[in-house]
């Protein structure tokens, strides 16, 4: 019981900032108000497009989080997830979450991910297999770690090319970076090289493999889609129209 106590007290209950469903403002507001009524979290989802037409936005993560950094005070936020591969290099990443830290003054994480066609297939590059990406994401944060620590970084890699960058607006300490996790190859790879796993379809074998390629002891995040409404009618309505693709393996 003592042991489950514990367990307890270390859970934390976030809220999902849903960028597909909310336009930058009332993102920033729900953010707000988030912290007000308790949540210490947040994450923020990062895509091009929707999921669905029906959910309608998709604003720019990186300017949302600058003005929730102005409004909040101790909410902690995390991107849910970057793919820093193809839309985006992971340099310009590396970039924007240095800035991201600085305006949050150590309450911002790094989610990151081997991304989504939907939303990465946006510069008319070959969309490669999972394997590929996940290589091209260990790369991508050996690129991103080297910028967060400061100095002049080149960078010739199997996917990637950094000629002369350097980061001049850095926080204290570099944000941590949690991986996203779909199967027990990418929880492999979060425990290897991330700071903590991010579950979309959390499950015991993905904490296993994760904590066995050396996540022990590290953050483990498990996102979970919940609808409330007056009546169970409705939001089961909600839910069908806005997150049908909910009912679908990744």
């Amino acid at each position: 019981m003592a042991e489950s106590a514990a367990a307890q007290q270390r859970l934390q209950v976030g809220y999902w900032l849903s960028s597909e469903e909310l336009g930058p403002h009332d993102l920033v507001t729900n953010a707000v108000r988030a912290e007000e009524v308790g949540f210490r979290a947040a994450m923020i989802s990062d895509h091009f497009h929707p999921w669905t037409r029906m959910q309608g936005q998709s604003p720019f993560v990186w300017a949302v989080i600058g003005g929730i950094a102005r409004e909040t005070r101790h909410l902690r936020i995390g991107t849910g997830v970057t793919a820093p591969i193809i839309r985006i290099h992971p340099a310009i990443v590396a970039h924007a979450a240095a800035t991201a830290a600085v305006m949050l003054d150590g309450r911002f994480f790094l989610g990151v991910g081997a991304g989504e066609r939907l939303s990465e297939h946006v510069t008319g590059e070959r969309w490669p297999s999972a394997s590929e990406r996940r290589s091209m994401l260990a790369e991508a944060v050996e690129v991103i770690r080297r910028l967060l620590a400061g100095g002049n970084v080149n960078h010739r890699g199997e996917h990637y090319r950094v000629e002369n960058a350097e980061l001049f607006t850095l926080p204290v300490t570099p944000p941590p970076i949690h991986l996203a996790v779909a199967g027990t190859r990418s929880a492999e790879l979060a425990g290897q090289i991330g700071d903590g796993m991010i579950g979309v379809e959390p499950t015991g074998t993905l904490v296993q493999a994760f904590e066995a390629a050396g996540g022990q002891g590290k953050p483990r995040v498990g996102q979970l889609h919940v609808c409330w409404a007056d009546a169970e009618d409705e939001a089961r309505s909600v839910a069908h129209r806005y997150w049908p693709i909910a009912g679908l393996h990744g």
